[in-house]
């Protein structure tokens, strides 16, 4: 709702406020509560439409992204088997078999469904949960720290300075 149809609806509040027979049905106060407490709820109601939007997003691009790591994970094997045997080759076929397999997971369920799975991991066992998060907060750290790292030399791209030696010292070198 916007802020025109909030004032509308003070307005012909105000202007009901009795019946004509003198009777205060509803206050201007009443109805300006009634048309926040209907713009609060339209807000929510959009703010939880983006955020299953936004999840569902989310969800398909982990998807996307799972399905790659388990199709390099399984063209790697291969090369495994040469180099190493067919045992660590078979170990890292069901490890891209378990990546195929959660990504499969996640595709079946809705963003709902994982938030719900989530919070019951995380009632089980708050521990776990909150080493997975100082982990996932240190990778990102560590990705946020490493592209911001300017990629030139320290004297801000200017060519690197060679020292020169100095006429009374050429034969010993200085630190």
């Amino acid at each position: 709702m916007k802020l025109a149809s909030v004032k509308e609806t003070i307005d012909m509040a105000s202007e009901t406020t009795s019946d004509g027979a003198g009777e205060n049905t509803e206050s201007p106060f009443d109805a300006a509560a009634k048309a926040f407490g209907s713009t609060a709820s339209g807000i929510k109601e959009q703010a939880e439409a983006k955020a299953r939007e936004y999840a569902g997003q989310g969800k398909d691009r982990a998807v996307d992204a799972l399905d790659n790591v388990a199709s390099l994970v399984s063209d790697a094997a291969a090369a495994v088997d040469e180099k190493l045997g067919d045992q660590y080759g078979g170990y890292i076929r069901q490890a891209a078999d378990a990546v195929s397999g959660l990504a499969n997971n996640l595709r079946e369920k809705d963003a709902d469904e994982l938030v719900d799975n989530a919070r019951d991991a995380v009632r089980n066992s708050p521990a776990i949960a909150i080493a997975a998060a100082a982990a996932v907060g240190f990778l990102i750290a560590r990705v946020v720290k490493s592209g911001l790292t300017p990629n030139t030399p320290a004297n801000d791209g200017a060519e690197p300075r060679t020292p020169t030696p100095s006429p009374a010292n050429e034969t010993s070198p200085t630190a």
